[in-house]
């Protein structure tokens, strides 16, 4: 049985007879504040409880929530609003509290769980890597096994395609001669811009270099047809045997250095002579930085002819790649410039000397006064020198224009004639000196 008002109301009225008040520090008068709200706490839940239900209850029960809640306003000195946050507050941790609590409890199951379930599971992320490795690394037991041995030839011809030259020999042995017949070329590699070249060839023989044949220059053209004849003269048979015939062919470039193409050495030891040879070889890559033919350097220089005042204009601009000739490993080169008539030297002029290069850049101008009743009979001979203070100055290499001059040098000629008063620039391969010009 619930117990009731009055008895309650008694119970409260003894405990706050037996705890002394002291009303000058109202701290310590805590005690029997808080009994009479415990008493007065019981009291409403006595009622609350010993009372039936009716419309009225719970205006009841808000009426003595409100009056318990300003009995401990009265008694902390804390406002309603203040208590009302604070009691939210309080929950909200307790809230955030247990949900932790929950969150911990699943993890720990599903992590004895997914260890459990690994004993006799694929690890997905492990099979994806070592497929990859297997794709990475096959098996090589299994391709070397089933793979065929490539033919060194194929792969060669693969790597390089330069095209390929026909050709003709013939030897006369009456005559001691050798007859060599460029007949045409065929998938020659594109150099110019345009994606096209413009191909000759020279003709040659190893190892002494003295005589050599240029074809005409094909303009635009992959697969150009030569069909040009040269004849080697005094070529006697024991000789040939020890010499190599080679076809060497470059793209010209009226501005810059002609780039070689490729190049088809043809050693006559091992070929027939008796009989005539006609057939296609595929060219090979030069060897050595420009090929044989590149071991003197090269000289850029400008003609410009005014046939109405008779001169004849010579600008030395630039050479590159020439011989080293000191002990250093560099040159002093200078241009020799001499106009030659019947073999006989009428004027010659120099540029000035560069120190310690093999690329020397001049830019150095010349006039030379020449009838135009002359021009056609005259030759003109470009030497670059070595210059030596203490011994004779030796020459490094020249090239030959004229009227009896050949190759890139006729043109170089030719074209200076058909276009008058208009300056004409073109690289040259420096040629062997003869032995004629190693005086200065």
């Amino acid at each position: 049985m619930p117990p009731s008002s009055k008895e309650s109301a008694n119970v409260a009225e003894s405990l706050a007879a037996e705890a002394p008040i002291n009303t000058q520090n109202p701290a310590l008068a805590m005690p029997s504040t808080t009994l009479r709200i415990v008493a007065s706490s019981e009291e409403f839940i006595t009622e609350t409880f010993s009372e039936a239900p009716t419309e009225s209850t719970a205006a009841k029960i808000e009426t003595k929530i409100e009056n318990v809640g300003k009995e401990i306003t009265a008694a902390t000195g804390i406002p309603t609003w203040g208590l009302v946050a604070i009691l939210i507050a309080v929950g909200a941790i307790v809230l955030g509290v247990c949900f932790c609590c929950i969150r911990r409890c699943f993890r720990k199951r599903r992590s004895k769980d997914g260890k459990k379930g690994l004993k006799g599971a694929v690890d997905l992320k492990g099979v994806q890597l070592l497929g990859g490795t297997y794709k990475d690394k096959p098996d090589m037991e299994e391709l070397t096994d089933n793979a065929e041995e490539p033919d060194e030839a194929e792969s060669k011809q693969s790597e390089v395609k330069l095209g390929r030259l026909q050709y003709k020999l013939e030897y006369d042995f009456n005559s001691n001669s050798l007859a060599v017949t460029v007949i045409r070329a065929e998938d020659l590699p594109a150099l110019d811009m345009g994606g096209t070249s413009d191909p000759y060839v020279k003709v040659y023989l190893l190892p002494d270099k003295k005589k050599k044949f240029e074809t005409k220059v094909h303009r635009k053209t992959l697969s150009p047809e030569f069909n040009e004849t040269f004849t080697f003269k005094s070529v006697p048979y024991a000789d040939a045997m020890n010499k190599t015939l080679v076809f060497a062919i470059f793209d010209f470039d009226r501005f810059s250095k002609h780039d070689q193409i490729g190049e088809v050495k043809v050693p006559l030891c091992q070929i027939d002579l008796a009989q005539t040879i006609e057939e296609w070889r595929e060219l090979q890559s030069v060897e050595g930085e420009g090929g044989q033919d590149n071991k003197l350097g090269d000289i850029c220089f400008s003609l410009r002819y005014v046939p109405t005042a008779g001169k004849l204009t010579v600008v030395i601009l630039e050479a590159k790649n020439l011989k080293k000739m000191d002990v250093g490993g560099l040159s002093d080169p200078y241009v020799k410039i001499a106009l030659m008539q019947n073999g006989k030297r009428l004027k010659k002029k120099k540029t000035s000397i560069k120190k310690c290069t093999l690329n020397p850049y001049y830019n150095e101008s010349f006039t030379f006064e020449v009838p135009f009743e002359q021009i056609q009979k005259v030759n003109l001979v470009v030497t670059v020198v070595d210059y030596d203070r203490i011994g004779t100055s030796e020459p490094i290499g020249k090239c030959v224009l004229g009227y009896n001059a050949s190759g890139t040098e006729l043109r170089h000629w030719s074209d200076m004639l058909a276009s008058p008063r208009r300056p004409i620039a073109q690289w040259h391969t420096l040629k062997d000196p003869e032995d004629g010009d190693k005086k200065d």
